[in-house]
């Protein structure tokens, strides 16, 4: 019998991850991969700031006493402090906020360029909120099979864009097998969330990654176009070797949340590298006079795009709320 059970049975308390969040119930696996169905009971402490909608999340290293060893159950009583998380406002109510999960080494998003289109705005949200939170983020760019001529243009332009600014950009085939190998290389050791819209393919990637698990998948709606919901919580998966993905329900908005809008210009590598050059100390790159941000724009060293999206940015966040 290891020490560790050993301490298990003589203390009943035990450290544990998050595995699956599924209302008031919690799946959980311990250092020695025993999984514990676990619950909240009374007042629990959680050794951060944040409030949300969901105080325990996946990826969430807990302190749990078992309730009943034979039932495999367990009190969570204690979150651990994070490392990071990734958040996003609640689907329920836009005033509050939901983290997606935590303690990852990095965030890919999922996203095409057809069937359905990722917006260029969607993709920076996103990269904002993980530069936010400390969580390195990726973009795969899946269906590459289906694009013509005009859609593979469009490919480029966001490789363009985003490469250009340091992030890494990679497009795939998950219903053809290509460029597979290359995302196995990126995770593969590491703790990774896998997001995107509904429809982007996520669970077809995840799929050929993990072929054990047959998640299910849904093709895009004919209707509306949009990608069927078929994930609905965060769940782990330990990897064959070492590391995990963490695949989430598709999104279908990510709204910024806990920012400022002097603090937004900060989160796009870009504009922060120019800002030092402004006039004004307090510039906000709308359209201060002598702005350096707004001048590498009409020189060519900021995209337009991003800037426009940044814009966009800045148009929905409120200071009041802070």
């Amino acid at each position: 019998m290891s020490k560790f059970i050993y301490r298990i049975k003589k203390y009943y308390l035990f450290n544990a991850t998050i595995y699956k969040s599924t209302g008031s119930w919690y799946m959980a696996k311990d250092e020695n991969g025993h999984v514990w169905r676990c619950r909240i009971k009374g007042k629990m402490k959680i050794d951060h700031a944040i409030t949300s909608t969901n105080p325990i999340a996946v990826g969430d290293i807990v302190s749990a006493a078992v309730e009943d060893e034979k039932e495999n159950t367990a009190i969570i009583s204690k979150v651990q402090a994070r490392k990071n998380y990734i958040i996003r406002t609640s689907p329920h109510n836009r005033n509050q906020k939901h983290i997606i999960a935590s303690n990852l080494d990095q965030a890919i998003l999922i996203g095409s360029i057809k069937n359905p289109r990722t917006s260029l705005g969607f993709i920076d949200r996103f990269l904002i909120t993980a530069e936010m939170y400390d969580v390195p983020p990726i973009i795969v760019i899946n269906k590459m099979d289906l694009l013509d001529e005009d859609d593979k243009a469009t490919l480029q332009l966001y490789k363009d864009i985003y490469e250009t600014i340091g992030y890494k950009v990679y497009a795939v085939s998950a219903q053809e097998n290509i460029g597979m190998d290359v995302i196995q290389h990126l995770i593969d050791g590491k703790q990774t969330l896998f997001t995107g819209h509904s429809g982007v393919g996520k669970s077809t990637i995840i799929n050929q990654l993990l072929p054990q698990l047959d998640l299910r998948t849904k093709e895009v709606s004919d209707w509306s176009g949009k990608g069927m919901h078929t994930t609905t919580y965060a769940e782990m998966f330990d990897l064959p070797t070492s590391g995990a993905i963490i695949d989430t329900p598709g999104i279908r908005e990510l709204g910024i949340v806990e920012m400022k809008k002097a603090e937004v210009g900060g989160y796009y590598p870009e504009i922060k590298a120019h800002a030092a050059d402004c006039k004004y100390n307090n510039c906000m790159h709308i359209n201060e006079p002598k702005c350096a941000v707004l001048i590498a724009v009409e020189n060519g060293e900021i995209s337009p795009e991003r800037m426009e999206s940044y814009i966009k940015v800045m148009d929905t966040i409120d200071d009041k709320d802070y």
